[in-house]
């Protein structure tokens, strides 16, 4: 395993090409064609490739006997999506009421589904508790309380995991650093043993099966998982020490890196299946243990490389003396990561993808801000007006986090397979912009 490859450490879907057409075309389909088809702004999903990292997960940890895969939401949730990944197998962690309905409307066993987040609100634990959630992974000392009186009422008892903060530092941007310990996630490995003792004392109606952390997001480096493992491992065996609880299930979280760019070497599903197995082998003798269930919650590794965005080249301009402009017909409204987190992305031009490169350009994007900016300093060749831009590895945060900044529409999204382009989220238009807006009597006219 260690010196497979896994999809995750790809920029392109496994299915990218240059068609007899001279385009470039993923999952058998011409992005210039599909472009003029759905027009543009343009998320085009690829489900080999989605599929193919699902198999990789699956197979890399295939050497530990209970492993539930559960797949981070938040990375993009939609109904064609969360089918896919529950055709494949996959659990998920869902972090709001939206992913949880969605997953649920999907058809997804709620079994598999865990309920994850720093403020649940009342009215989502009622939800969770009704639809069945397999596990919520509680955060706080109000969230144990408000549950137990929601579970007490409605005649169910919930079963919860404590998400705690391992006090690891992964080399990530710090607004995705989760595990670290001053975090606004999880209870502090010196608050476990008072939620623990509120729960076998005072709160009947929640059963805790186990611990929960996550390390971060975008990880390159195995050892943390390596670190987490043992933490986790040995606070099971110290709270069977002290309480004589019998925990037998871990999540570890997710975050394993995807590559934007060449210079980007994520390890690969099987090398962080190894490193963890070997830690969990080691940590369990080391610490005198039973094998727990393991949970794990890749979200971006999963969805990330499958997805790509198509725009149309618009105006340019030239600085003098200084960089070369080109704007595109989207930008920080359908992916806020380059101004959010400096992101940076590879990108081709779909209509000429095997033309030499020529210049040094600047991407900008079309929204009433200087910092929207797609893509700084790429080599590409000449373009022109119309040309269709192709930005690889959007498949992750970029939908779940697109907004309607300068009450422009958020863009269509379609599945591609064996050559065929299915919608799988409809492009907004105008009256859907306005179509929860409402004039008080006394305006009108």
């Amino acid at each position: 395993f260690r010196m497979q490859t896994s999809t995750n450490q790809s920029i392109k879907p496994v299915t990218a090409e240059i068609n007899e057409l001279g385009n470039l075309s993923i999952g058998g389909c011409d992005l210039v064609e599909l472009a003029k088809k759905y027009e543009t702004p343009l998320y085009v999903l690829d489900e080999t490739t989605l599929r193919n990292i699902c198999k990789d997960y699956k197979e890399a940890f295939s050497a530990y006997k209970n492993v539930n895969m559960m797949y981070a939401s938040k990375a993009l949730c939609t109904l064609a999506t969360s089918a896919i990944l529950a055709d494949e197998g996959f659990g998920f962690d869902v972090v709001s009421a939206g992913e949880m309905y969605t997953v649920y409307k999907a058809g997804a066993d709620m079994k598999k589904v865990l309920f994850n987040g720093n403020n649940k609100s009342i009215s989502e634990l009622t939800l969770a508790l009704e639809l069945g959630v397999g596990r919520i992974s509680v955060d706080n000392f109000l969230e144990l309380s408000l549950l137990n009186v929601l579970a007490k009422s409605m005649n169910k008892t919930a079963e919860i995991l404590l998400r705690i903060t391992p006090g690891i530092e992964c080399h990530t941007h710090e607004y995705i650093q989760t595990g670290h310990l001053d975090s606004k996630f999880g209870f502090d490995l010196t608050q476990i043993d008072e939620a623990v003792n509120l729960i076998l004392d005072e709160y009947s109606n929640l059963t805790l099966r186990g611990l929960h952390a996550h390390i971060g997001s975008q990880i390159f480096e195995t050892k943390v998982y390596h670190d987490e493992i043992e933490i986790l491992v040995k606070e099971l065996a110290r709270l069977d020490e002290k309480f004589g609880l019998k925990l037998d299930e871990i999540n570890i979280g997710g975050g394993l890196g995807v590559k934007y760019t060449e210079s980007d070497c994520p390890p690969s599903t099987y090398e962080i299946a190894c490193v963890i197995i070997e830690s969990l082998n080691s940590s369990v003798q080391k610490y005198g243990i039973g094998y727990p269930t393991l949970f794990i919650e890749p979200g971006r590794s999963i969805i990330s490389t499958a997805g790509v965005t198509l725009y149309t080249i618009g105006s340019s301009k030239q600085v003098p003396n200084g960089k070369k402009y080109f704007a595109v017909d989207g930008g920080m409204a359908d992916n806020a990561r380059p101004s959010m987190y400096k992101a940076e992305y590879t990108a081709s031009v779909a209509n000429k993808p095997d033309a030499e490169t020529s210049q040094s350009v600047t991407i900008a994007g079309r929204f009433c801000e200087s910092g929207d900016i797609l893509i700084h300093n790429i080599e590409l060749p000449e373009l022109e007006e119309g040309d269709i831009l192709c930005v690889y590895n959007t498949g992750a945060y970029n939908y779940s986090m697109a907004s309607n900044y300068n009450r422009v529409q958020k863009p269509a999204m379609v599945l591609v397979n064996n050559s065929q382009s299915d919608i799988i989220i409809e492009r907004e238009t105008l009256d859907d912009l306005i179509s929860h807006d409402r004039i008080p009597d006394r305006l009108k006219k």
